[in-house]
């Protein structure tokens, strides 16, 4: 299977099935002599994993990692570092009933079609169980950009209509892991919280939006045409299971701005350059300018819900479907880490080559 490759000078490579015997990750590219800090590593997991609170999937799993290679005495080599996430709590048979059966806006039918052969048992390689894998690896992305004074933060701001309409710089963004929903203003987190029990309740699921901010970020990282920084951190969130959008700086809002309105003016503070408004979240022409970069994330409601849905099953006749097992009734407070880790496996990889750049000239 092509496609499960990500990333240049950082790159890494995920592996595994959601009810396989483990997932893993093998990251090239990283520097040799990098402190790897396994308890930051398993932190970041953590915050990913099913059953931490009453609001997502109560699958069981530990989510311990196992540096299998490309570290030596706490520090990275050089070389590929391999990492291992068992699988334990699987329930295959809660999906013997779909076995030949397309869940609606499930990759079940596209994958059937297009290899002639799926795992049904939780979506297989389709599952967001995967994304542990990219988490352990951003964890390590994350540890590179410390050195750089790189930061990425990302939290709820949106659960179905309950929108928060506050920017990062209003709100205290050290609150995002205050609350079980991830939303760091605390009045909308409660609202946000109550809706998604009552959906889930209902046997349904919600949707909803994931902002994100990068300070720290120098000046110059993106190349030009197709490998511009906001379009590869697009294609990054894009690959995020349940994704439905990615913007950046004023986004879809700014096509009402004229652009006078819409321009950043320059300004030169302490001798560094800067820009007055940041409607370009931080990025003009592809390339990082060195103010703080943001961006907003679009999640899908979950496909999977427990009333019954019409369908057909792989001879085309036509069936009821209707969920079992144990599913997120809204993928938002766990999406927070993937986003950042996506957003880090970027930066990484445009810092790296960055450097290279520097060093031809």
């Amino acid at each position: 299977m092509a496609g499960s490759i990500f990333g240049s000078a950082f790159r890494i490579s995920t592996f595994g099935e959601s009810h396989g015997k483990a997932i893993g990750v093998i990251i090239d590219g990283c520097p040799a002599g990098l402190d790897i800090d396994e308890v930051f590593i398993q932190a970041e997991l953590d915050r990913r994993k099913p059953g931490q609170s009453a609001i997502v999937t109560q699958r069981k799993e530990s989510d311990t990692v196992q540096i299998l290679s490309g570290v030596f005495e706490g520090k990275s080599t050089g070389t590929p570092i391999g990492m291992l996430i068992p699988n334990g709590d699987q329930r295959s048979h809660d999906y013997g009933h779909i076995a030949d059966k397309y869940r609606p806006s499930h990759a079940d039918f596209t994958y059937q079609e297009k290899y002639g052969v799926r795992d049904y048992r939780g979506g297989g390689r389709s599952s967001a169980r995967e994304t542990a894998a990219r988490v352990a690896a951003g964890a390590i992305a994350k540890l590179f950009l410390a050195q750089h004074g790189v930061n990425i933060q990302a939290y709820v701001s949106q659960v179905g209509p309950l929108i928060l309409h506050k920017t990062a710089a209003e709100l205290d963004l050290s609150l995002t892991e205050s609350n079980d929903v991830r939303c760091p203003d605390p009045e909308m987190a409660t609202q946000m919280i109550d809706l998604i029990k009552a959906v889930r309740k209902d046997g349904d699921t919600i949707g909803g939006v994931v902002s994100a901010v990068i300070t720290g970020c120098p000046v110059g990282l993106g190349e030009p045409a197709f490998d511009k920084l906001h379009a590869d951190l697009g294609k990054a969130m894009l690959s995020i299971n349940a994704c439905k959008g990615f913007e950046y700086g004023s986004g879809f809002a700014g096509v009402s701005m004229r652009g006078s309105e819409h321009n950043d003016a320059f300004y030169q503070e302490d001798g560094t350059i800067k820009t007055r408004t940041n409607h370009s979240g931080g990025i003009q022409g592809g390339i990082s300018n060195g103010m703080d970069i943001t961006f907003r994330v679009a999640f899908k409601p979950v496909a999977t819900i427990i009333p019954a849905q019409e369908s057909v099953n792989v001879q085309g006749e036509s069936v009821e479907v209707t969920g079992r097992g144990r599913h997120d009734p809204c993928v938002l407070p766990r999406a927070v880490p993937i986003v950042e880790s996506m957003a880090a496996l970027v930066l990484a990889d445009h810092l790296l080559r960055q450097r290279m750049t520097k060093n031809e000239k």
